[in-house]
């Protein structure tokens, strides 16, 4: 199978994660709302305590319109919660304007002295359903001018969305000399083009390993192109228990309660439903034995009732680590994981999988400078 060549190859550890469910994504049974599982600042603020508890170096905090927190003000509640942890921020670009932007996360990566890093998102924004390259052009013009405002001393730029000229970046410097690292998930050529030339880590949903490996190989590519290297992430849902009949009959529990026309209205509600990854989501279901799975241990049956990641890992201790080892010889040096309800899940995971883990931080692993004041500029691009 392809090895890809990353940013963080010399590390013997991965960056393993954890998710807040901020977009009202929590479930005893998926797809029966539970009010005790509501996305609440309560509720998911003890997940990310949890996650910090059990070990785990980040944790994604996603981004949606129609239902759940808003990203960045969690980010910003979570700051004094926490002191290990890392905040992965799902950021839409657009929503907010550049500018006020990058004073934003740099107010936020202060907050949390350097344990911020940035999920670029390139969805739709409320009633507007764009051509998907006019939004990862749009994203492209926000990456630039976010890395203008975190490296030099003067914002200078004009595309097809922004416009602007001679703007001082002072309020924008953040605590992490160039900036938090930027992760991107997205499959067309242009979103691939984007992350190749801009960002720090590709993320990847659970596909077949086959398929997963191509992925990373054609990524690769585009960024030997632009003479960078980058890592690679995958976000994918845990089922582990003792034994794998155990985490089995779990994985059936989940789906035993839902009924397939409401899961496909949860699927429909979010803005990323006719995305290319959700239909690569949405084809290894199709391709899955009768019992939902795809590979021996990879379990299609999440992706009945939720749009974007819609897979989980499913077996004992030994399988699913066996599993995780696999994806770090191929070269993914990122995991996102997640499970339901997500604190239990939390608890199972890292009483169970953790302990066998070597575990690292991404950012540290690239030699990151905090700066309490403003550091030298390194001009864009420099950190590749």
């Amino acid at each position: 199978m392809t090895v890809v060549p990353v940013t963080s190859a010399d590390l013997d550890g991965a960056e393993v994660s954890w998710f807040a469910a901020l977009c009202s994504d929590d479930y005893e049974f998926l797809g029966v709302p539970d009010g005790s599982l509501r996305s609440s600042f309560a509720h998911c603020s003890s997940i990310v305590k949890e996650a910090e508890a059990q070990g785990f170096r980040n944790i994604l905090c996603p981004s949606s319109y129609q239902v759940g927190q808003d990203t960045l003000s969690f980010v910003a509640g979570c700051a004094p919660l926490t002191s290990k942890i890392n905040m992965l921020a799902a950021v839409r670009c657009g929503e907010m304007q550049p500018i006020m932007l990058a004073r934003t996360i740099a107010t936020l990566d202060h907050m949390l002295e350097g344990r911020l890093t940035v999920n670029i998102i390139s969805s739709d924004f409320p009633g507007e359903v764009a051509e998907s390259g006019f939004r990862y052009r749009r994203s492209r013009e926000v990456v630039q001018i976010l890395k203008q405002a975190w490296t030099q001393d003067e914002i200078n730029f004009t595309g097809e969305v922004y416009d602007f000229k001679g703007l001082t970046t002072d309020p924008a410097k953040p605590y992490q000399t160039g900036g938090p690292l930027l992760y991107f998930g997205g499959y067309s050529p242009d979103a691939i083009e984007l992350c190749a030339e801009h960002c720090d880590v590709y993320l990847m949903w659970p596909e077949p390993k086959d398929q997963i490996a191509e992925r990373m190989k054609a990524v690769n590519a585009r960024a030997e192109a632009h003479g960078r290297t980058l890592d690679y992430g995958l976000r994918v849902h845990m089922i582990v228990r003792d034994t794998e009949q155990e985490a089995r009959e779990y994985a059936e529990h989940l789906v035993s309660k839902l009924d397939d026309e409401y899961g496909k209205l949860i699927r429909d509600r979010a803005h990323d439903s006719i995305s290319l990854g959700v239909a690569h989501q949405a084809r290894a279901r199709e391709l899955a034995d009768k019992f939902g799975y795809v590979e021996p241990h990879l379990w299609t049956g999440v992706g009945r009732a939720r749009s974007g990641c819609g897979a989980a890992l499913v077996g004992s201790t030994d399988q699913v680590l066996s599993e995780i080892e696999a994806y770090q010889k191929m070269g993914i040096r990122a995991f996102i994981f997640s499970g339901y309800p997500h604190l239990d899940e939390c608890r199972h995971f890292g009483s169970r999988v953790m302990p066998h883990l070597k575990t690292v931080s991404l950012p540290q692993a690239y030699g990151r400078v905090p700066a309490t004041t403003p550091a030298t500029p390194l001009g864009v691009g420099a950190r590749r």
